[in-house]
């Protein structure tokens, strides 16, 4: 298997939960007697280590630069095997915009939305969906940069702080019910994972520092529902292009109908990740986990 490099760190508005994510990968990796080197891809000397010294990648890269395309290009240029989905899936994933084009194209159920550019669009956007609604970049994960808007008055600072990460803003319909989300490692859903956050508010506190947030898995939901859940989520994971492991975000309103948000294609490997939460409740520990990304490492 040669030198396997963990790439993770970057510059991204993810850079904190990626170091964490690539170390724990990493810690991983060395206890299975593999030879692994973490590289800081902020680090100047991060495309020398690649060039020189790297087999194959395992890409623990969250957000812009990690998770939209830009390192798989430059690794498939550089012929290095690397973790998770290719070039265009992660792009379009990330693209949350281009990605619910494709989930209404397919018949995949999301939030209605609309790109807002102007005050006009933000009153517009408000009249059609209105309150609450969720006002997020396009281009961001972790859901930095995203407000839950209550009421018309605090619209336009909710579209100034998305606008602060992305020029594309999404206004959002705000869809009231569980939150869930169904990991997919290898072509098969793993077990639904309920979420409870205080407050009914998974933010990027809620995710990686609140010891209050709780989690359910098995969901505690009834096995059609987990099955019909697990069944959109391939689908929507398919849809994209997406290969490897990723993580598709769901809400499910008060009458059971589900909703796709979005689709992970570098899901966080932390102490508060989900999909290491799934793979343990479907008997896969945390070491065999990084195994099965590793072995879905391939150049396109």
């Amino acid at each position: 298997m040669g030198v396997v490099g963990v790439l993770y760190g970057g510059g991204s508005s993810e850079r904190a939960v990626s170091l964490n994510s690539g170390e724990a990968v990493f810690q991983a990796l060395i206890r299975q007697g593999l030879n692994a080197e973490l590289i800081d891809t902020a680090k100047s000397s991060a495309a020398e280590t690649l060039i020189s010294r790297i087999d194959r990648a395992v890409i623990m890269l969250h957000g812009r630069g990690g998770e939209d395309g830009t390192i798989q290009g430059f690794l498939e240029t550089l012929k290095i095997p690397y973790s998770g989905s290719r070039v265009s899936a992660c792009a379009l994933a990330m693209d949350k915009w281009q990605s619910k084009l494709v989930f209404e194209a397919c018949g995949i159920p999301t939030p209605k939305f609309f790109v807002v550019r102007s005050t006009e669009d933000l009153i517009s956007a408000g009249d059609e969906l209105g309150f609450p609604m969720i006002i997020k970049p396009s281009r961001e994960g972790s859901t930095i940069g995203l407000s839950k808007v209550m009421q018309a008055d605090d619209i336009e600072a909710a579209f100034e702080l998305a606008r602060r990460y992305d020029p594309v803003v999404i206004a959002e319909k705000f869809i009231k019910g569980d939150e869930l989300t169904v990991a997919i490692l290898n072509r098969k859903p793993l077990p639904v994972v309920r979420i409870v956050a205080p407050n009914n508010n998974y933010d990027y506190q809620a995710k990686y520092h609140s010891e209050e947030t709780k989690y359910f898995c098995p969901s505690g939901l009834e096995s059609r529902v987990d099955l019909k859940l697990q069944n959109i989520a391939l689908k929507a994971f398919n849809v994209l292009g997406c290969s490897g492991w990723g993580r598709v975000d769901i809400m499910m309103d008060d009458t059971g109908d589900p909703w796709v948000l979005e689709v992970n294609t570098v899901p966080g490997m932390t102490s508060h990740s989900l999909v290491p939460m799934a793979a343990q409740a479907s008997g896969i520990n945390f070491e065999q986990l990084v195994l099965e990304i590793l072995r879905g490492c391939d150049v396109a």
